[in-house]
């Protein structure tokens, strides 16, 4: 799979740092760098250092052209692309609000398509991605595209594109809840008498090792809350409040994920 694309080549439009987690993650695992063509008005000097060809000409039928623009600069971008439409080239978006019509509208009907869903911490590669295809992206195509995203996390695959706008509410915009939760967990170990940096210390591993933990256990979330809660003790007083029905996270999350999906939905028809 992966030598198809070292021999025909791989279009990376957008090379800001979701694009260079990937290129870092495709170069580890093999590709050439000479067989990587990255179309961006602003290389970095990191990106001039890894031998990937920089806005050069580009190979007639690449395997992949992988779109990582921001939405906004969409339309001056997809022009450039539109010889490799209606062929053998497969497309990967990974650009937020972009529908998957949106692209056939400026590439063509018949051209293979995958519309992806990262989230930030894929520039560390430890992201999630959702994916799904169009009539013309085969069960080879989404294998590629699973195989090229997995460099930089997980990688899930859904049953309709309209999934997408959900998946936005969750994992696409998780990160800043949970940022946000860190900021808050701080915030109240300042007001019970702890020094700022230690209370920020205190939040960030908390979050982090529960995180991982949550990942690692053969238990689901809530059996892993049920283990660590003795009855009438500290963290049963905390979860009193926090899993109240009325004023705690579950009313919460949902009508912050609700916002998000909304919005994501809003954003796709603009």
């Amino acid at each position: 799979m992966m030598d198809d694309v070292a021999a025909r080549g791989l279009v990376l439009l957008g090379c800001g740092k979701m694009g260079s987690a990937m290129l870092v993650g495709w170069l580890d695992r093999g590709l050439p760098a000479a067989s990587v063509y990255v179309l961006d008005p602003y290389p970095s000097d990191w990106l001039r250092t890894t031998g990937v060809q920089i806005n050069a000409g580009l190979p007639s039928d690449p395997a992949v052209a992988l779109i990582a623009v921001k939405p906004q600069m969409m339309g001056d971008a997809l022009p450039a692309m539109q010889a490799l439409g209606n062929g053998k080239t497969l497309f990967v978006s990974i650009a937020a609000g972009t529908s998957i019509a949106r692209f056939e509208a400026e590439l063509g009907d018949c051209t293979p398509i995958v519309r992806s869903m990262p989230n930030t911490p894929a520039a560390i590669g430890h992201g999630i991605t959702a994916i799904i295809g169009n009539d013309y992206a085969t069960a080879a195509h989404i294998a590629l595209a699973d195989a090229l995203l997995s460099t930089v996390g997980q990688v899930v695959r859904l049953d309709k594109e309209g999934q997408i706008d959900a998946v936005t509410g969750v994992s696409g915009s998780g990160p800043a809840y949970v940022f946000h939760l860190i900021e808050t967990l701080a915030a109240a170990g300042v007001a019970q008498g702890l020094p700022a940096e230690m209370a920020m210390r205190l939040a960030k591993a908390t979050v982090a090792g529960a995180g991982a933990l949550a990942e690692a256990a053969d238990e689901d979330p809530a059996q892993l809350r049920v283990n660590v809660t003795s009855p009438n003790g500290t963290t049963h007083a905390a979860l009193e409040v926090l899993m109240d029905t009325e004023t705690g996270f579950p009313p919460l999350l949902a009508r912050a994920v609700a916002a998000a999906t909304d919005r994501s939905k809003e954003l796709g028809r603009g």
